[in-house]
């Protein structure tokens, strides 16, 4: 004899069958239509908004501060937005807003390649509304006089020397989020806070040779709004360098089993 809440002929057996496949397809349905939305959509948009209020901020910043020269203002003000902005974005997108930390984590194994292209066009028109509400915020000739906050080489430094410092503390940042978000034994919830104390302290350390960067994104909004280019490249090239050499890191020596391509 059946026990009581049992199926107790093989037809109706074969519709409880039915029933639960019918329902595994409808779940199935709905999670691929929120797929949609939650795997593409919104960390590209998180990335596009986060990048946008980061550089708004530090354009801000850097533009209030021009007759003061005090590094600690611009520093300060980067790092606790940038932290901020990790703490609630970056379950979403990873909160990268860095084409050269987008590069870097797609080549430690972090993100598919499908979120490149995607990531790298909404992080560079986040540096340009960035930098375009930031120009709205200040008068027109505090905007002209700070060049737009543009990225630039320091009045008593060489060449050389800022790209050095790009390249440095570029890989600085790129290390910090990698490994506190990738590595297996280092992957901590402290990230944000970590990734703003790194660059504060690179403001602090690098801010008046090379302005401290870092950020190509950074670079390349207030160089489109203010049409300031001079030296421009070196804001893309040390922190691209700085993500290889990085990933290389990470990939052989640092990275976990999953991650690491040799020595597993």
């Amino acid at each position: 004899m059946a026990s009581d809440g049992m199926p107790n002929t093989g037809a109706e057996m074969q519709n409880l069958k039915t029933t639960s496949k019918e329902e595994l397809i409808s779940q199935n349905n709905e999670m691929d239509e929120r797929s949609i939305l939650e795997k593409y959509i919104q960390p590209c948009l998180c990335e596009l908004l986060g990048t946008m209020l980061f550089i708004t901020v530090v354009c801000i910043s850097v533009l209030n501060n021009v007759e003061g020269a005090s590094p600690l203002v611009p520093a300060l003000a980067s790092g606790l937005a940038l932290g901020a902005l990790i703490i609630i974005l970056g379950k979403i997108s990873g909160a990268h807003f860095n084409p050269a930390v987008t590069l870097a984590v797609y080549a430690s194994g972090g993100i598919s390649p499908l979120f490149l292209a995607p990531y790298f066009f909404c992080q560079l028109s986040g540096g340009m509304l960035g930098t375009f509400l930031a120009k709205i915020m200040v008068n027109k000739a505090l905007f002209v006089n700070g060049t737009g906050a543009s990225c630039m080489v320091g009045e008593r430094s060489t060449i050389s020397e800022a790209l050095f410092v790009e390249l440095i503390f570029s890989f600085f940042l790129i290390f910090i989020v990698v490994m506190g978000v990738l590595g297996d034994q280092s992957k901590t919830d402290m990230t944000s806070f970590s990734v703003s104390f790194t660059v504060i302290a690179a403001a602090l350390g690098g801010g008046s040779i090379s302005g401290a960067c870092l950020n190509p994104a950074r670079a390349f909004g207030p160089a489109v709004v203010a049409n300031y280019w001079s030296y421009h490249w070196i804001f893309w090239i040390a922190p691209f360098i700085s993500a290889i050499l990085v990933s290389i890191i990470y990939r052989f020596l640092l990275g976990g089993r999953s991650h690491r391509l040799f020595l597993k």
